[in-house]
């Protein structure tokens, strides 16, 4: 453990190159942009020589990618340059001193470790599946880690935190009716969607989502925001009752993320952070036993089509 600590206070040093980057990077750019960018230049800067280093390189990432986003937040915010706390040993205290630039509630600490941990690794979701099909034509880590990434950033998949949050913020200053926004969803000439229920894989309930409730409670309770607490409750409960759906991870995962004043773009940025640890498991395991993955298309349509020569077309 000591190692690995020492591994990521290292890793979290970015390169001038990079610095160079963020400084010209538009400050409308999309923080999970940001993150893509600064992976693959870091791939670029030093490239992967040999396999068997994906631990190494995957710390290397992480807190390359962790610090990018932060230098390119402040320096555009302030007009300052980050200056990283080094002397930092858990990642989730890093992760929120760096972005507040001074001591942070132990609480927000804990309940961020918590994240990181539930958000670290989940099979074969689309992002992972991404990486491993990368992995598999024997490309480079850090390309895998950017396929990734952009794969991530759909508000299918990462993007669905950021996505709750703002629901829930609507429903909030619409007065609670937590009733008229669930007829909304069903509604099918609606767009409205009640983001962050239901699971492809859980489909008796998320076992992670009971465990990020109770400390979006704690959070909820110690700062302005129970308010934001009580709604995503009572939605949980229509939801459950109405249409027998349960919450995913992402649910109360926003609420987490917003009580650690954390910039609701940034939720997904944090999804990268942690699930890099599972992408790199990921890619080491395909690479023990690799085999392309190119699935077949198998043709569904006409079954006689008469041939048109080129001169009547």
């Amino acid at each position: 453990l000591y190692r690995l600590q020492q591994l990521f206070i290292k890793s979290i040093a970015l390169p001038q190159p990079i610095k160079a980057l963020l400084e010209i990077l538009p400050k409308t750019a999309h923080p999970m942009d940001v993150v893509r960018t600064v992976c693959s230049l870091l791939g670029t800067l030093a490239p992967e020589k040999a396999w068997g280093v994906e631990a190494e390189l995957a710390i290397r990432a992480m807190g390359v990618s962790m610090t990018g986003l932060f230098y390119w937040h402040h320096f555009h915010l302030t007009g300052k340059r980050l200056v990283a706390p080094l002397e930092q040993q858990l990642i989730a205290q890093y992760v929120l001193t760096a972005f507040h630039q001074k001591p942070v509630d132990e609480a927000w600490v804990w309940a961020l470790n918590i994240s990181l941990i539930l958000y670290a690794e989940h099979e074969f979701n689309a992002s992972t599946y991404a990486a491993r099909v990368t992995t598999s034509t024997e490309s480079d880590f850090y390309s895998a880690i950017v396929t990734a990434i952009g794969t991530l950033k759909g508000p299918l998949h990462g993007g669905a935190n950021q996505e709750v949050l703002e629901m829930l913020e609507m429903i909030q200053n619409d007065g609670g009716n937590v009733k008229k926004f669930v007829e909304k969803a069903k509604d099918k000439n609606s767009n409205f969607r009640l983001m962050g229920f239901g699971h492809r894989v859980y489909k008796d309930g998320d076992p992670r989502s009971p465990i990020i409730k109770a400390v979006a409670k704690k959070l909820a309770k110690n700062s302005d925001n129970m308010r934001l607490f009580e709604v995503a409750e009572a939605i949980e409960e229509t939801m459950e009752t109405e249409k027998g759906l349960k919450t995913n991870l992402d649910f109360y995962s926003a609420i987490v993320f917003h009580c650690m004043g954390l910039p609701t773009l940034y939720f997904t940025p944090l999804f990268v952070f942690a699930r890099i640890t599972g992408w790199s498991a990921h890619i080491i395991e395909q690479r023990q036993n690799n085999r392309l993955i190119r699935p077949l298309a198998q043709y569904v349509g006409p079954t006689e089509r008469a041939f048109v020569p080129i001169t009547e077309r």
